[in-house]
């Protein structure tokens, strides 16, 4: 099953979408992702544009490769992640709806590891339970982009 949380937000869904989609900055929200970088030319949030992200927790630091799946800019931001180059790992989303007062933004993470791929990352980074952990920190991710957003340009 995936996990899903999600939050309102005081800022239109484009201004919300442009946030997440600079995955860049993806190291400002996230509690668990450090950095993410453009792989593919021109940079940015399209249709098959990769990405890597740097990630840490407990002293453990990884690699993924990520491609985007889902681009269109004020309604939903998707992409898939590979471990090690070829180990399918998960597919994230950001779906954006729009309220009478900014807009209502939904992450989903949906596990698609193998039960080898899950017992090794159980053994490598001590989560037992990954659902629990990623609605933690996807719930902390979903506030520090609130806050930026609702701060205006300036601030995000």
């Amino acid at each position: 099953m995936p996990v899903t949380v999600a939050t309102r937000v005081g800022a239109a869904p484009e201004v919300v979408w442009d946030l997440v989609a600079d995955v860049t900055r993806m190291g400002q929200w996230s509690p668990e992702t450090t950095r993410c970088r453009w792989l593919t030319e021109p940079p940015g949030p399209h249709v098959g544009a990769r990405f890597t992200g740097t990630n840490a927790y407990r002293g453990r630091r990884w690699r993924t490769e990520c491609t985007v799946v889902a681009a269109e800019r004020g309604r939903e931001f998707s992409f898939d992640v590979v471990g090690a180059g070829f180990l399918t790992v998960a597919r994230w989303t950001y779906a954006f709806r729009p309220v009478h007062d900014g807009c209502e933004v939904t992450e989903t993470y949906t596990d698609r590891r193998g039960l080898m791929l899950k017992l090794f990352g159980i053994a490598a980074l001590g989560i037992t339970d990954r659902d629990a952990h990623n609605r933690r920190t996807m719930t902390q991710t979903l506030d520090r982009l609130r806050v930026a957003a609702e701060a205006g340009p300036r601030a995000s």
